[in-house]
């Protein structure tokens, strides 16, 4: 199960562009709560994880539809009207990784600090 819970986090992040953390925590709020893991599974193991981690994080269109991670079958859903789903508050305990920080350089560009006056 847990290799069908990291797939549906490699969707998050690299189709719909979902940063790591987030997709973690997305799929740890709605299954990391469960009791039956393994009657999720074989009900989970008839759709791809695509199906169920575009669900975590799109709500369904105007017409009721929701994306299920198939270009051929989203092929007239269009994305960007779609409602995102909200993430779980930060301070939730589903937030279980952290992402790396991002250092940026000064504002006076790099070997600022080593001119002197």
């Amino acid at each position: 199960m847990l290799g069908f819970f990291r797939a549906m986090v490699d969707v998050l992040v690299e189709r719909i562009g979902v940063p790591r953390a987030e997709a973690v925590a997305r799929v740890n709020a709605v299954y990391g709560t469960r009791e039956s893991v393994t009657l999720d599974l074989q009900l989970m193991g008839h759709e791809l994880p695509e199906y169920w981690a575009y669900g975590l994080y799109y709500g369904s269109d105007s017409r009721g539809r929701s994306p299920v991670g198939d270009p051929v079958a989203d092929a007239d859903i269009d994305f960007t009207a779609l409602p995102v789903r909200p993430a779980p508050p930060k301070d939730s305990p589903f937030w279980t990784v952290v992402e790396p920080e991002v250092l940026s350089e000064p504002a006076e560009g790099p070997g600022a600090a080593e001119a002197g006056p």
